[in-house]
């Protein structure tokens, strides 16, 4: 197992000013910009965009990480996109709910549905279609948010790459993988390892606890947590929120797949100590099962099918 770095800053708004000044001190801190980047090339930013709902609801990657982010690309050369599948209608529109639209496209940063499927082979041999968009990807910087979740405890950066499963499919991997919730995170781990994001960036300035990952409460929590290791990342988000890491389902299955740095000694905190700001009171979901049935599938692609006809109608 190899040491990991973790860039740990305290924010505790979303000013815009502020969250480029911590992002920026985060790339500095795990080595420079130029260890992850170089110019010219094409990044894929994969935020968390789920649902269309507004920031102050925490369910989304919030607009000010987003921006930000891209406009430190931007600047160093890079050729940023931001994308991603949600699991309820399209990229744009979440985005539009997010407000982001118009200053990702001043800054000419394109927002894009990852589609265009294709068939890919992980390391257990489960074949899967990935978006040939991340896949062609020089380099994707991974932006979850960082939030509680009814059937994994919480999601903080491993999942987040599972919005690379174009659309409805993912609904379908929860019933192939979902016959207990180890089997489901084994696959959330290879996809991860398959994909190979540089680094993750998770946004827990405003975090989501109680039923996520969609109807949860904002919760602040006041960080941005960074690295090119996931492992190291969940692992000190679970103390961030004053729990055992072996009781979050990825970070476990992560420890038995040898796979990323469980070992909390290991594990280099780079800027702020948390150690006087741990959050007690971080309301857990209830659990239910990852397995989704097949009418439980077949209800979720008719009811998106319904959505998009709908905010179709009303343009």
């Amino acid at each position: 197992m190899s040491p990991a770095k973790v860039a740990l800053i305290r924010c505790e708004k979303y000013d815009r000013s502020l969250i480029s000044e911590s992002i920026q001190r985060q790339f500095d801190l795990l080595g420079g910009l130029d260890k992850f980047v170089s110019p010219g090339d094409k990044v894929l930013l994969k935020p968390n965009l789920i649902a269309p709902k507004p920031a102050q609801c925490a369910t989304q990657t919030h607009p000010a990480v987003i921006i930000e982010t891209a406009k430190l690309l931007k600047d160093f050369g890079a050729k940023p996109i931001v994308a991603d599948s949600p699991a309820w209608t399209t990229a744009k529109i979440c985005a539009k709910k997010l407000n982001m639209l118009e200053p990702l496209e001043e800054l000419g940063v394109p927002v894009k549905q990852l589609g265009h499927p294709q068939n890919c082979k992980l390391a257990d041999n489960t074949e899967v279609t990935i978006s040939k968009s991340a896949l062609d990807a020089d380099v994707i910087i991974n932006l979850p948010k960082f939030k509680s979740h009814q059937q994994l405890v919480a999601t903080f950066a491993v999942k987040n790459m599972f919005g690379c499963v174009p659309g409805k499919r993912k609904a379908l991997w929860h019933f192939q993988k979902g016959d207990n919730t180890k089997q489901f995170c084994e696959f959330l781990i290879n996809l991860y390892k398959y994909i190979k994001p540089s680094l993750t960036i998770i946004d827990g300035i405003v975090a989501m606890d109680g039923p996520g990952p969609i109807s949860g409460r904002g919760r602040p929590l006041g960080w941005l947590i960074a690295s090119a290791d996931p492992i190291a990342c969940e692992t000190i988000c679970a103390r961030l929120i004053n729990d055992e890491p072996d009781n979050f389902p990825i970070i476990k299955t992560a420890k038995e797949m040898n796979f990323g740095c469980t070992d909390e000694s290991m594990i280099e905190i780079e800027g702020d100590d948390y150690k006087d700001k741990i959050c007690t009171d971080f309301e857990p979901a209830v659990l239910i099962p990852v397995k989704f049935t097949l009418g439980r599938v077949l209800k979720s692609i008719c009811k998106q099918i319904l959505l998009l006809l709908r905010l179709k109608k009303k343009k």
